[in-house]
């Protein structure tokens, strides 16, 4: 008993001197992309905030920490300009459909993130992609503005832009240095949705340079100014009640860490003395799952005979056997019309069904199959598969 004392007295000693140095040491810069408005970090949105009115003059701000759907219909909010700056947006089809007849009514709505999920995709047709480098360089599109002016940013910003829109109803307002859209506007009844794909040009780093401040300005420029505008914290926070005191100790680097060295430290002194005063427990190994050992066998079949033919063929009936399961589909023509029907129903980029039916035909046509089209083909179904979720 008395070495159990000493041995938690020196651990509580050890604990207390960790927790004061980690306490004096000199805090490193935080570079964690929260893009909250209370967050005066790098990549929070603390100064765009606190100057909102300088790009809407008259507007009374509110900040909420609610899905859009509560926000319009709990609140009672007709009117208003409301501005979405988060990592990533995934609303909900009755947030989708609350905020497009929130649109309509008259009202424009700024959502700038890296990803704005399932059903803004899925009803706009849009997908996000991003470029990674040392500076990330922007420009606008808009006649009335210098198209020729480059807006840039360093350190971490990585440059996102739009993989597909629909051009017939989205109106380019900006591209990054490859000519990819990154700001669109959408109009929708009397109102209007603008999505951009570079949230951190919004952040506190980039409004500390000149350059940053002009863009922020300037894609905000389009937004309506009306006297009412909403800023959103709920795509970057959470909801207000998800707060607690276990999640404030752990935004402290310190005392998390001093709480893990605690946790950790005293788990393995309780197993080490469950170990020492329990019998020990014999071991009974389970039933041994031979299915794995299954798959390896016939996998190495495969690889070893090297018939890229027969699995081309294999992989290639199943996938339409998907198809004609899935979609209610006849694979027997694999012509125009299928590809037509098939995109149609599965929502998936028709140069890819294109491609795919090249590779199944000619995996069923029993020609010699090399590894590159047998890859080919594996990625370009797995790419279907993704695309049609």
């Amino acid at each position: 008993m008395k070495s159990l004392k000493i041995y938690i007295g020196i651990l509580s000693a050890l604990l207390i001197i960790y927790i004061v140095a980690k306490y004096n040491e000199p805090k490193a810069l935080n570079w964690s992309q929260t893009l909250s408005n209370t967050d005066k970090i790098p990549f929070g949105t603390y100064i765009l905030y606190q100057r909102i009115n300088d790009i809407f003059p008259k507007a009374k701000v509110t900040a909420y920490r609610e899905p859009i759907y509560n926000v319009v219909n709990d609140h009672g909010i007709k009117h208003g300009t409301y501005i979405i700056i988060c990592d990533n947006i995934d609303l909900s089809k009755y947030d989708y459909e609350k905020l497009r007849g929130y649109i309509k009514a008259g009202n424009d709505v700024f959502i700038a993130a890296s990803y704005f999920g399932d059903e803004l995709g899925k009803q706009l047709k849009i997908n996000t992609r991003s470029e990674f480098g040392d500076s990330t360089a922007v420009k606008f599109t808009n006649n009335y503005i210098d198209t020729n002016k480059v807006f840039s940013a360093k350190k971490g910003m990585s440059d996102g832009y739009f993989g597909s829109i629909d051009t017939a109803k989205a109106t380019l307002l900006g591209t990054n240095q490859k000519h990819h859209a990154n700001y669109v506007k959408y109009n929708i009844g009397k109102g209007n949705l603008f999505l951009n794909t570079m949230p951190l040009m919004f952040s506190n780093y980039s409004l500390l340079d000149k350059s940053g401040v002009t863009y922020a300005s300037t894609a905000l420029s389009y937004v309506k100014k009306d006297n009412n505008l909403m800023w959103d914290q709920y795509y970057t926070l959470g909801r207000e009640d998800d707060s607690s005191s276990m999640r404030v100790f752990l935004r402290n680097p310190a005392l998390k860490w001093a709480f893990y060295i605690a946790f950790f430290s005293f788990t393995a002194f309780i197993l080490f003395e469950i170990k020492r005063r329990q019998r020990i427990i014999p071991i009974i190994e389970p039933l041994r799952n031979s299915t794995i050992d299954f798959v390896n066998v016939v996998g190495q079949v495969y690889y070893e005979q090297r018939d890229n033919s027969d699995i081309a063929h294999k992989k290639a009936s199943y996938f339409l056997e998907h198809l004609r399961t899935q979609y209610g589909l006849k694979t027997n023509i694999l012509n125009d019309e299928f590809v037509t029907q098939l995109t149609h129903k599965s929502g998936v980029d028709r140069v890819l069904i294109r491609e795919l039916m090249n590779q199944i035909t000619l995996a069923r046509s029993g020609t010699i199959v090399s590894d590159t089209e047998l890859i080919n083909l594996n990625k370009n179904i797995e790419q279907f598969n993704i695309q049609s979720r």
